[in-house]
């Protein structure tokens, strides 16, 4: 259908003065395209019966008023309107937006006379690119389709029998049992530890994360994230563990961990690939407090990495930095600054794990607190998300009599310095809800307990199981029953015990035990 239009009659004289005063040097037909994305983006549906002029103005040819891009406006009005490119009314409303725009443009360079044609263009253009950046994010996992999902995801397999891990004895030598994974008792097997540093909690973590593995014959694997990095002294501390758990302890930046993040996103399919570009920019961004030009320059290089890659491989950071330094030049710039140091610490390994075989492995992850701020932020969210994506497109994992299988723990040190953004705290409160079904459990780990009880979501009601150690902010009484998820009936006891505790003792909301009586652990 061709699709050949005439302007009011006028507009026929508002082109020719934009042409000859606004734009200078640029033919009516330039015109009349801009007067017709500039009313597109005004965001107003135009009325066939209301809105539709004259047709005694300027005429314009199908091929003249599109030229080489005709798909691409009529796309735009079939999008608007919700209408197939077959639609008998489709050149009406294309000479509506073409006649509303060229009134809008009117308006706008005769109020201003200063207001120069460049000077349009690029306010809309700055415009759009702001409309991109402000578009909400969304925190869901990519999920392939069932061809992809074949090749790039292997299931995990799941451990479906009773986890039964001792946290402690009470003081008359009673040992002190939680069933980790039954249903029947436990809504899920997410965890809260709070504790201030030197009162037993990594201890305590390190004996969970143990009985796991030891319980289940080492099919439930786990990832220890340590954000603030291991001394020495720590790592010989903790040499009893790794060598228990069989635990491989990689020390940013010295040893790559093995996987190439970047591989989340979807090579095949360009919707979900657009996607999870958008979700790469946004944990860079959001951690490097980059401006619009340059998330849009971070974008762009992505893509550009992506469309080099020949039989379904990925681009890597050095790739991507690349193209960065081909766009910004030279000059330093803190977004070239943050993918240098990704690509040139060699963080991450630069093929894919094509069966997903490090979620077969247990890995504590040491950030040395030499790397800065960014990077630290950047690589633990990089890992969180990957691991995300991972197991939310593997097939659920059953619940076997009263007993949810379980796949993997995802252990988080130093939760209250990780999550105190608002986009990271919405990412972690997406993975809560929905990975438990996947066999996943989630321990968070933090010095206090306000920082889980944050304005816009409470991460303790996430996790049906909370140990308290000894704390700082313990006088607050009702910050801690909202911690433990208890009511006034259990709060009297908690506030004793919490008045009386010692190294090495903790109080719990374990349905396995006494609510808020002390015990040691």
């Amino acid at each position: 259908m061709l699709i050949n239009i005439r302007t009011s009659e006028a507009n026929k004289q508002v082109v020719q003065e934009l042409s000859r005063k606004v734009f200078p040097g640029s033919s009516e037909n330039y015109i009349s395209r801009v007067a017709l994305a500039f009313s597109i983006s005004r965001g107003v549906k135009l009325d066939l019966e209301k809105d539709l002029q004259d047709g005694k103005g300027k005429e314009y040819k199908d091929d003249i008023l599109f030229g080489k891009h005709r798909t691409f406006y009529i796309a735009m009005i079939c999008q608007h309107y919700g209408i197939f490119k077959t639609d008998a009314n489709l050149a009406k409303y294309v000479k509506m937006h073409v006649d509303h725009g060229l009134a809008l443009m009117s308006k706008i360079f005769d109020d201003s006379h200063n207001f120069t044609g460049l000077d349009f263009i690029l306010e809309q253009v700055e415009a759009g690119i702001e409309a991109l950046s402000e578009t909400e994010l969304s925190n869901d996992a990519i999920l392939f389709d069932e061809k992809t999902r074949t090749l790039r995801v292997k299931n995990k397999d799941y451990y479906s029998d009773s986890i039964r891990l001792r946290v402690g004895e009470s003081f008359d030598g009673e040992d002190i049992y939680f069933e980790f994974n039954n249903t029947a008792v436990h809504n899920n097997a997410h965890v809260a530890v709070a504790g201030n540093s030197g009162t037993g909690k990594t201890y305590f973590a390190n004996s969970l994360i143990k009985q796991i593995v030891k319980e289940t014959r080492g099919k439930v694997n786990f990832i220890f994230l340590d954000f603030k990095g291991l001394s020495e002294e720590d790592e010989k501390k903790n040499s009893e563990f790794f060598e228990a758990t069989k635990c491989q302890l990689i020390k940013a930046p010295y040893t790559p961990f093995p996987i190439n993040p970047i591989s989340f996103i979807d090579n095949v399919n360009e919707k979900n690939r657009f996607m999870g570009i958008n979700k790469l920019v946004d944990i860079i961004c959001s951690q490097a407090n980059l401006g619009k030009v340059q998330q849009q320059t971070l974008k762009d290089s992505i893509k550009d990495a992506f469309a080099e890659e020949k039989g379904g491989n990925f681009p890597t950071f050095k790739n991507i930095y690349d193209k960065v330094k081909d766009r910004e030049g030279s000059k330093p710039t803190s977004l070239g600054q943050i993918l240098e140091d990704l690509s040139e610490l060699d963080l991450f390994a630069n093929i894919a794990d094509a069966n997903n075989n490090f979620l077969n492995n247990n890995f504590y992850l040491s950030l040395s607190g030499d790397l800065s701020k960014n990077i630290r932020f950047t690589s633990v969210f990089l890992i969180i998300n990957y691991i995300y994506n991972t197991f939310m497109n593997m097939e659920k994992a059953p619940i076997e009599g009263d007993f949810q299988g379980m796949r993997y723990v995802l252990l988080i040190d130093e939760a209250h310095t990780i999550f105190k953004e608002k986009k990271s705290q919405d990412l972690l409160e997406k993975i809560l809800r929905e990975i438990r079904s996947q066999g996943v459990s989630v321990i968070l780990l933090s010095q206090g307990i306000e920082e889980f009880n944050q304005p816009s979501f409470d991460f303790s009601s996430m996790c049906e199981t909370a140990f308290l150690f000894d704390i700082k902010d313990k006088v607050n009484l009702k910050l801690m029953q909202k911690f433990m998820g208890i009511g006034d009936k259990d709060a009297m006891k908690l506030k004793a015990s919490m008045e009386k505790i010692q190294k090495y003792q903790l109080v719990s909301n374990l349905k396995e035990y006494n609510v808020g009586e002390l015990f040691k652990a």
